[in-house]
Parts: structure tokens; C-alpha cells; sequence
């Protein structure tokens, strides 16, 4: 039973990976690397950052460390992680990101669901964890950051979709988006823009 949620959380985890990889399919350099946010996320970025999270969690924290990436020190240029320097290609950030999968499967497959590891950046308190609890960990920031690669892909050239060859949207042509952006719009200025804000806590 261990072994079949350790699968199923690996493969939640693979779906993930898979499709922030293919968010980059046929763009150029300069694509992959222009910012689309005013906080500066940007799809190469994305990539790199990922990539350090899978070495750091499933590496470091279970003793079994990856490469020395400089952009992960402590004295790091800010947000280094989120951005591809000019003499780091697209082809090397990809290539780092699927060492980091070999690197990290490698682990899972290697220990327990139970097994401890310690992650220090964290709080005191919470510092020990299991490879499950890292698993589900990783596995949602994938998630969270196939997210953003959505929304910065569709702003470049329009393309979307869940993964290759299942898009998960409807069937519709140009036409209809615009009148349903249209429709959304509509509703939305039937409301004060000065009314109240939605809160995250009560």
C-alpha cells in the first residue's frame, strides 16, 4: 500500500513537471526570458527555480545532495533562482531540471514514505519531515508554478491547455472567447469598484 501512494504521488508530481516543460515548447530565448508579471516572472525562470527546489528537497534534506547550484547560497543575488542569466541557455536550465527529476525519483524510489530528513530553511519546529510529507510538498509547488506557466504562455502567443494532447478546455473558436470575455466583463461593471475587499481570514 506505501508503495502504491509513493506511485501515486510521483506521478501527480511527473504530471506537473511535464507540463511546465511543455509550456516552453517553440518559443525562442528571448520568449522564454521576457518577464510577464511586474514582479518578473518569467518562464525560463520558472524552470530554474523548480529545478533547485528538486535538488533542495529531495537531495539536501535527506542527505543525498545534488550539484552546488550558486544561485541557492545564502549570499545569492536576490531572486537569483527566478531568472536565467545571459550565459545560462535554455537548453542547460532544461537539462538541470530533468537532472533534478533523476536526482529526486532516485530518492523516492531509494527510501520509505516514512523516512525522515530535515529541511533547515524552514522553522525550527517543523524542520523534520517525512519523504511523504516532502513528496506533497514539492508535488503542490509544481502545481502552483504550472499555474503561472499557463497564464505567461496564453500571454505570449495564446497557447493553452492542461498537457500535450488533452487541452482540457472547450472546443471553441475565436469568436466565442471574445464574446465570453465580453460576458465576464459585463458582469463584473455591474459592481462598485469601491466595495468592499474580499479578505483572506475573517
Amino acid at each position: 500500500m506505501h508503495n502504491d501512494a509513493k506511485a501515486m504521488l510521483l506521478s501527480y508530481l511527473q504530471e506537473n513537471r511535464d507540463a511546465v516543460l511543455w509550456k516552453l515548447e517553440g518559443l525562442s530565448e528571448r520568449e522564454l526570458r521576457l518577464p510577464h508579471t511586474e514582479t518578473g516572472t518569467n518562464l525560463l525562470g520558472l524552470v530554474k527555480h523548480l529545478a533547485g527546489i528538486e535538488f533542495g528537497y529531495f537531495g539536501d534534506c535527506f542527505g543525498r545532495p545534488g550539484p552546488d547550484l550558486p544561485w541557492m547560497h545564502d549570499d545569492a543575488e536576490e531572486n537569483a533562482d527566478m531568472f536565467a542569466t545571459a550565459d545560462e541557455p535554455a537548453t542547460w536550465i532544461v537539462d538541470l531540471y530533468r537532472q533534478a527529476w533523476a536526482h529526486a525519483d532516485a530518492t523516492i524510489d531509494a527510501l520509505a514514505l516514512d523516512a525522515l530528513g530535515t529541511v533547515p530553511w524552514w522553522h525550527h519546529a517543523r524542520r523534520e519531515v517525512t519523504l511523504h510529507r516532502i513528496l506533497v510538498h514539492v508535488a503542490t509547488e509544481t502545481a502552483r508554478h504550472a499555474g503561472h506557466a499557463d497564464i505567461i504562455r496564453e500571454r505570449i502567443d495564446g497557447e493553452v491547455g492542461l498537457r500535450s494532447g488533452n487541452t482540457n478546455m472547450p472546443a471553441a473558436q475565436q469568436a466565442w472567447w471574445r464574446d465570453y470575455n465580453a460576458r465576464l466583463t459585463a458582469i463584473a461593471l455591474t459592481f462598485e469598484d469601491a466595495g468592499a475587499a474580499v479578505r483572506s481570514r475573517p
